[in-house]
């Protein structure tokens, strides 16, 4: 797994979290924060998976 990959699926599962805390305390900022996270983190990943294809070729 590469060092992107990696950082997408922890920043994946950080955004869940706040997402989730957001929720329970009603605030809609931390919601929001948390979704932005999870975005960044599959976008992450996704460019985990292209340099593994790369390195790969």
């Amino acid at each position: 797994m590469t060092g992107e990959r990696t950082k997408g699926s922890i920043n994946k599962a950080t955004g869940k979290l706040e997402e989730r805390l957001g929720k329970l305390t009603g605030d809609k900022s931390q919601q929001a924060k948390g979704k932005a996270k999870q975005v960044q983190g599959s976008a992450q990943q996704g460019l985990g998976n292209v340099q593994d294809v790369v390195r790969r070729s």
